[in-house]
């Protein structure tokens, strides 16, 4: 079957707070944008029952009615969706494909959204009480709800210690299952020697998961002793799991960076080692996982998916293109170096008006279109003749300099 073939500035890969966030930033700034997402609009933060600590939501907020302002929003910028799968990516050249199952969504950027999946234990009816029904992956989401409760935390790395004694602040009692040997944990020593000493953790040691029970929410989680095989009844209000994340970049392993944990790389810009394909949100490499982060990315990826877009068509049509031949004047407006070369510039302009394009490139935002033209040092004068870089000056810039690169 012939797949269809459909044309955009940016497509977005995910549906969760960064994708929605770069979705409300590309349509806001007139860019013909697709969003796709395979399942629910909104992604994990649809699950949180409460959200207490987005600025700007005293009251708090369910995940569900946040993410529903966030949608509501990028269609208020006239961003399109898709409800449907992608299959596959072909990220690197000026035009970029994204698959799906019936159409090939042709952009000139792409932002990667894609988000991620808490690790599961896969012990018996897990399913049956993920997120709003017992089961948790987020202490700083979920705490306050469980306070004066008794709740337990599966693993013992570093996330689960840190956030079980998070948890104490509000439980009554937090009980750890912890797979090894009793005093042996995989967190810092530190952590462990913080949790050891707490009064309101409890430790049951060479256990694992082994069935989760419930009527409509979870009440009791069934351990099994690893070495005796015993099965010890917990009671428990509820279950955070802290056993690793397992980020959805499948799809890009052969396109783009990927960190061991299979996490994207990017800069601070939200840049991959692609041009004009950027990551945000929760599938990249970053410190701290929360709607109000992946909203900082999603801004950042948006604003840099305009900047990319905007440097391309200067560098096509007004650097690379037309049939005179030309200068381009890479400068930085803060620098007094710089500002002392306009003046010599805008004569050399006027002298070779009709005979040579002259451009000025300011880099104090933006050094994407120093890069495309290779220029690490500024300020710099590039010859461009045919589209074809010819020369390079770096130094000792002068009108002389200047007229004998042609």
């Amino acid at each position: 079957m012939e797949k269809k073939v459909e044309k955009y500035d940016v497509v977005i890969i995910g549906g969760g707070a960064a994708g929605l966030t770069a979705g409300i930033y590309c349509g806001r700034a007139r860019l013909n944008t697709l969003l796709i997402e395979k399942s629910l609009v909104g992604g994990l933060a649809t699950y949180t029952n409460e959200i207490e600590n987005y600025p700007g939501f005293p009251d708090g907020s369910t995940g569900l009615g946040l993410m529903e302002l966030f949608h509501r929003q990028a269609k208020k910028f006239g961003v399109n969706f898709k409800l449907t799968d992608v299959k596959g990516v072909t990220l690197k050249g000026d035009t970029k494909i994204v698959e799906t199952f019936r159409t090939n969504y042709e952009a000139k950027v792409v932002i990667i959204a894609s988000g991620g999946k808490p690790r599961l234990t896969g012990a018996k009816n897990e399913d049956l009480f993920l997120y709003d029904k017992g089961i948790s992956f987020c202490a700083t989401c979920d705490a306050a709800a469980n306070t004066g409760k008794t709740v337990m935390v599966i693993g013992s790395g570093d996330a689960a210690i840190e956030e079980g004694m998070f948890l104490t602040k509000f439980a009554d009692k937090v009980i750890v299952s912890v797979m090894h040997d009793e005093g042996i944990m995989d967190c810092n020593e530190i952590a462990k020697s913080q949790a050891l000493e707490n009064p309101k953790m409890e430790f049951i040691w060479n256990t694992l998961p082994q069935e989760f029970v419930g009527e409509e929410r979870l009440n009791t989680v069934v351990l099994k002793n690893t070495k005796t095989n015993e099965l010890i009844e917990v009671p428990v209000d509820s279950c955070f799991l802290f056993i690793g994340y397992l980020p959805n970049t499948e799809i890009f392993r052969d396109e783009i960076e990927l960190n061991r944990p299979g996490y994207v790389i990017t800069n601070e810009k939200m840049e991959t080692n692609i041009p004009g394909v950027f990551a945000a949100g929760d599938v990249r490499d970053k410190f701290l996982k929360q709607v109000a982060t992946a909203v900082g990315d999603g801004a950042i990826a948006g604003y840099g998916a305009e900047k990319y877009i905007a440097e391309s068509e200067v560098f096509k049509d007004q650097i690379m293109g037309g049939e005179l031949p030309g200068i381009v004047f890479l400068w930085n407006a803060v620098s007094p170096e710089c500002r002392a070369l306009l003046p010599m510039i805008e004569a050399f302009e006027e002298k070779y008006k009709n005979q040579i394009k002259v451009t000025k490139v300011d880099v104090y935002k933006s050094k994407g279109l120093a890069d495309r033209l290779g220029v690490g040092e500024i300020p710099a004068v590039v010859l461009i003749k045919d589209g074809t870089i010819v020369n390079t000056l770096t130094s000792d810039i002068t009108m002389e300099r200047i007229e004998a690169l042609l």
